[in-house]
C-alpha cells in the first residue's frame, strides 16, 4: 500500500526551503496550489490522451457524453464549467474529427443535441479507461483518492457559494 506524501515536504519543481522557513508568496496561496495542481494533472493525462488524439477538454466532453449522450451545449457547459464561447469551437473541432454530431431534437426542433458518432463512442470507451491507468501508474490509494475528491468537491461548493454571495453584494451595491 502506498503512503501519502508528507504535505510539508517540498513539491517537485519548487525551491527547497528550510523546515521553518515561510512559504514563498505563491506557495502560500490556495488558488495558486489549485492552479498548479490542475496543470500537473493535465500534464499527467497528456501521454494517455495523445495516444487517443484528444486534448484534455475533448476528453472531458467524451466522458460526459459517454455517460449521457444527446446533451445540449448548455448542459455540457454547465457540467464542465465551460463558457459557450469556449465550448462551441471545441465541439466544432470534435465534430470535424468525426467524434460527434449535432442533431436536432425530435421532441423540440429548437434544441440541438450533441451525440457521439460510432468513432466517438469507441474513443469514449477507450478514454474512460484513462483515469484507472493513471491511478494504477500513480500509486494513489483508493482511500486517498476518495479523500482528495471529497475535499475538492467541498471546496468547489464553498467557492461557488462565496461567488454567489459576492455577486449578490455587487448587485446590491449597484442599486
Amino acid at each position: 500500500m502506498t503512503q501519502a506524501p508528507d504535505p510539508s515536504a517540498p513539491l517537485p519543481g519548487a525551491a527547497a526551503t528550510e523546515p521553518d522557513a515561510p512559504l514563498a508568496a505563491t506557495e502560500a496561496l490556495l488558488c495558486f496550489n489549485l492552479y498548479a495542481a490542475s496543470h500537473a494533472f493535465i500534464r499527467l493525462y497528456a501521454p494517455y490522451l495523445e495516444r487517443l488524439s484528444l486534448t484534455y477538454p475533448q476528453f472531458l466532453v467524451l466522458l460526459l457524453l459517454h455517460e449521457k449522450d444527446g446533451q445540449g451545449v448548455g448542459e455540457i457547459g454547465r457540467a464542465l464549467s465551460m463558457e459557450t464561447n469556449t465550448l462551441s469551437p471545441l465541439l466544432k473541432r470534435m465534430q470535424g474529427a468525426g467524434l460527434l454530431d449535432r442533431v436536432r431534437s425530435q421532441a423540440d426542433e429548437r434544441r440541438v443535441e450533441i451525440r457521439l458518432t460510432e468513432v466517438g463512442r469507441t474513443r469514449a470507451t477507450e478514454a474512460a479507461e484513462v483515469p484507472g491507468c493513471i491511478a494504477r501508474d500513480g500509486g494513489m490509494t483508493e482511500e486517498r483518492y476518495h479523500q482528495s475528491l471529497a475535499t475538492l468537491r467541498a471546496l468547489r461548493r464553498e467557492i461557488a457559494e462565496t461567488e454567489a454571495r459576492a455577486q449578490s453584494r455587487v448587485e446590491g451595491d449597484q442599486r
